[in-house]
């Protein structure tokens, strides 16, 4: 029987997942569609603009996305932390920048006067609000379904726009969070959209080096106040519970230096010596270069030590999780 969703999630095994959704019956999501002779390159900017007001509503960061013709990627970091130090106002403005608050709870917020059973009542439903604010299946319902109903008006069309449901991995140490994060910001060089990560619009790698999604973007025009990128903080902020501990300007060497790999079909990225971040995790650049082509191929559930991996199939409650002979020699 196949699992929900949410099942598939554990966040006392990371916080950190790796999110996918692709499109059926030969729908774009962008791009040109050589048949029609339509461009769909304004999706793009849709799909941006959304995952930022997402970002900025629920208590999740966006560490890596790229969106390409017909699906999109996501590494994302579940802040439950911030969740849990939300005002009860403050958890009923963001859950009602969504959906329309309880009539219940709109009266325990408009007056102190209600008796006990009603507070209670109130007081369980915001928490249920702020439970679904750090709830990847919520927040990817409201980035999908909105794009779905945006993209069939335009089509002139009704039914499915996306698959019925998104995959998603679990990324289980550094080294499978900045792999997957260096796989995502690299899609438009693999599909050979772009040619380096400077041009590699509508990534987070090109908004880290640009400060905005594409050339044409203006930050200015967005309705939200935008929740910046998840951030790197560097080495002397290794034990900080939120954020990457490792050097922004190592990350966009590293995968600058990938990318170059990639377009000039070298088996090899560049001497470890001359990458921080290689020696930092502890991987060699073959592997490296294999995990940045072909990241959670073999590996679909979740990515990382064996250990780790033991553990995150039992709180799942999966007998077995798929690619662990070949993760064994990376991850150890």
């Amino acid at each position: 029987m196949t699992q929900s969703r949410k099942s598939q999630i554990s966040l006392q095994d990371t916080k950190y997942y790796h999110l996918i959704s692709r499109c059926v019956r030969r729908a774009f999501l962008c791009g040109f569609d050589k048949a029609t002779k339509r461009s769909f390159e304004h999706r793009r900017l849709w799909m941006v603009n959304r995952i930022h007001f997402l970002s900025s509503v629920f208590a999740i960061e966006v560490a890596s996305y790229a969106v390409m013709s017909n699906h999109y990627h996501l590494v994302v970091f579940v802040n439950e932390d911030e969740a849990k130090g939300w005002s009860n106002k403050e958890v009923c403005r963001r859950w009602g920048e969504l959906y329309n608050l309880s009539p219940l709870v709109k009266a325990f917020l408009e007056s102190d006067s209600h008796g006990m059973a009603g507070s209670n009542a109130a007081i369980k439903i915001i928490n249920t609000y702020r439970e679904r604010l750090t709830d990847l299946s919520w927040l990817m319902k409201n980035l999908n379904e909105y794009i779905s109903r945006k993209s069939n008006k335009e089509d002139n069309c009704k039914g499915h726009f996306w698959e019925s449901r998104f995959k998603s991995q679990a990324l289980l140490d550094e080294k499978a969070i900045l792999a997957c994060m260096a796989y995502v910001d690299l899609n438009p060089i693999r599909a050979k959209m772009a040619t380096s990560p400077n041009n590699s619009e509508f990534t987070s790698i090109f908004e880290r080096i640009h400060s905005k999604a594409c050339k044409r973007d203006k930050p200015e025009q967005l309705h939200f106040n935008k929740k910046p990128l998840h951030r790197f903080i560097g080495h002397e902020h290794k034990n900080s519970s939120c954020g990457l501990g490792f050097s922004l300007s190592d990350y966009l060497s590293l995968v600058d230096a990938t990318g170059r790999s990639i377009v000039k079909g070298e088996t090899v990225v560049i001497g470890s010596c001359e990458q921080p971040l290689l020696q930092q995790l502890g991987i060699n650049d073959k592997d490296w270069l294999y995990l940045a082509e072909h990241f959670g191929r073999n590996h679909s559930q979740g990515v990382g030590p064996i250990k780790r991996l033991i553990e995150f199939a039992m709180h799942t409650n999966r007998k077995w999780l798929s690619g662990q002979r070949l993760q064994f020699s990376m991850f150890g």
